[in-house]
């Protein structure tokens, strides 16, 4: 065989050897990068901001509690995969930290909201130098987890940089164009009618930023146990402040909630359920409640019309499914 020939040859297996070992799609293009994030609300910004450049797979789907998710087989195939895992943290997902904390030894594992500055963040009620994590409630605290989402994409793929700082531009002017809707019409609810009662302790942030009172049956964490004195020292709150509204919680189940609004209507206060909030997951896939915006859109509008304020049926964006 000629020199020539055989050169040619060799040089275009070595090609193909080159080829084979790169992320490329059919088109010739890089493939998209592999992103496993925990929660919805991680996996929206991480699609808001990477676009095309990225797939993302969320483990906990609508209506599931971070607060007690364990990982199955295939979330550690999928997580083991992945060019990029992207988890919460603050103790939102108790019972997966050891497991990423290992799994930093051999992917790209990056905490989003880890790094908020801790002025910013409130204690955990049930655990010692603890916070709580429920900081997407409010999306001037959130932008910044965006932003932290944005950074982690850009270390795990530096050529698309220009196209994650863009998406995350426009991302952002969304996000605060949500908190000016959020505080415009939260500011409607009267006064006297500002108290938010609800399965779970998941909407603090949302209270300190808009000047409601919360109260949740159980903690911050959903593992805590609702005692029949925590139950019976609400139903007298119901009761002495003809409190005429409660809020059931898509993600955990609304069993104490039934019990609360039991116990006051046999002391004489009816108590409506003022419409079910998503708290620690989004809406269902493919909705406009499964993004972060239609989510926390969702929770501003609901809760303000339920106590007495004045919102679009249907939302900032006209969006909401009616009655949702």
């Amino acid at each position: 065989m000629a020199d020539w020939i055989r050169r040619t040859m060799l040089a275009a297996a070595a090609a193909l050897f080159a080829a084979a070992a790169l992320p490329v799609s059919v088109a010739g293009a890089q493939s998209p990068l592999k992103v496993v994030a925990t929660t919805g609300m991680i996996a929206d910004a991480a699609r808001q901001v990477g676009g095309d450049l990225v797939e993302v797979r969320a483990l906990m789907g609508p209506g599931v509690d971070p607060h007690a998710y364990r990982q199955t087989r295939t979330d550690i195939l999928a997580l083991t995969r992945a060019d990029l895992v992207l988890w919460h943290g603050l103790y939102l997902e108790a019972q997966m930290e050891d497991f990423m904390h290992s799994l930093e030894a051999r992917r790209p594992v990056v905490a989003v909201a880890e790094e908020l500055p801790r002025d910013v963040l409130l204690a955990h009620d049930d655990y010692e130098n603890r916070y709580d994590p429920h900081v997407w409630m409010v999306p001037d605290l959130w932008s910044k987890v965006v932003v932290r989402v944005r950074d982690a994409l850009i270390d795990a793929r530096p050529e698309g940089e220009a196209l994650f700082r863009a998406n995350a531009e426009s991302h952002l002017k969304d996000v605060a164009a949500l908190s000016d809707y959020a505080k415009e019409v939260l500011a409607t609810v009267p006064q006297e009618s500002r108290v938010l009662v609800t399965a779970h302790d998941a909407f603090n942030y949302f209270g300190r930023a808009y000047d409601f009172e919360v109260l949740g049956i159980q903690g911050i964490s959903t593992q805590s146990e609702a005692g029949l004195n925590r139950v019976a020292e609400l139903v007298d709150t119901l009761v002495k402040r003809k409190i005429g509204a409660v809020f059931v919680e898509s993600s955990v189940s609304d069993r104490n909630m039934r019990a609360l609004i039991e116990g006051a209507a046999a002391k004489g206060q009816q108590v409506a359920v003022g419409g079910q909030l998503f708290s620690d997951a989004m809406g269902r896939d493919g909705s406009y409640e499964g993004t972060y915006i239609g989510m926390i859109d969702h929770n501003v509008t609901t809760i303000t019309r339920a106590l007495g304020g004045k919102a679009p049926e249907r939302g900032m964006l006209g969006r909401l499914a009616v009655g949702s």
